[in-house]
């Protein structure tokens, strides 16, 4: 399945037997085997993991403005996003394939269910805890309601969503190989799966390095951005 160095599979015969540094060679090995087109299946995962990324950091901002917003809201929402996070995702994959069949669109929206949450908590308690003092310096000055979630209680919370949103960048890679395990024709995640079926053990654990470094990338991404926004949170 997975051709390299003249055609010869790169398999470890005796899975758990065997020198470890000519095992973990025999990864790097895979790994740098272009024969694999690892471009291309990093590129779809990555997009996978972006994407829902993108989606959970969106929609858990937006839930948790509206939670800090509104008592009634927060009642009525917060249940159904308790309900909706205990869901074992493995189980919800399959249904989003059956409705909106192969491709990115589902691995996004699983990356995005898994990753979404923690968002949504931290933006509410963000905005919700604020000294008392910067409160009443608004009303001091007469600053309606609107102005002051502007001015004080948003850029108070701006360090609690970049505190969630590096979770959410772990846990979008989770939620996309998830959706790759579940069904898919290309991306890491079915690398893993082929492998398996072949017993290829360098070509797994080379997936799951790659994987490993599209991780880090992200919430590297999200540390210097989170240190460019909001500079005082990490003194």
């Amino acid at each position: 399945m997975f051709p390299s160095n003249g055609g010869r599979p790169l398999r470890d015969p005796v899975p758990g037997t065997g020198d470890p540094g000519l095992r973990a060679a025999s990864v790097a090995r895979a790994a740098l085997d272009f024969s694999i087109p690892w471009y291309a299946h990093i590129w779809i995962t990555t997009l996978e993991i972006l994407g829902g990324f993108a989606v959970a950091g969106a929609v858990g901002v937006a839930l948790g403005i509206a939670i800090a917003w509104s008592p009634t809201i927060a009642r009525a929402l917060v249940p159904f996003l308790v309900f909706v996070n205990t869901l074992p995702k493995v189980a919800v994959a399959p249904l989003f394939l059956l409705w909106l069949g192969y491709g990115l669109v589902p691995n996004m929206l699983i990356a995005a269910l898994i990753g979404f949450f923690p968002v949504v908590i931290n933006t509410a308690v963000g905005l919700t805890q604020i000294d008392d003092d910067l409160l009443d310096l608004g009303r001091v000055f007469g600053a309606p309601r609107w102005k002051v979630f502007l001015k004080i209680r948003l850029p108070n919370a701006l360090p609690y969503v970049l505190s969630a949103l590096k979770i959410t960048a772990t846990a979008a890679v989770v939620g996309a190989v998830v959706g790759e395990f579940v069904a898919s024709q290309s991306g890491l995640g079915m690398v893993i799966v082929n492998a398996q079926t072949n017993l290829n053990t360098p070509v797994a654990f080379a997936a799951l390095a790659w994987i490993s470094i599209v991780g880090l990338a992200l919430y590297g991404a999200v540390s210097l951005a989170a240190r460019w926004l909001a500079p005082w949170a990490e003194s």
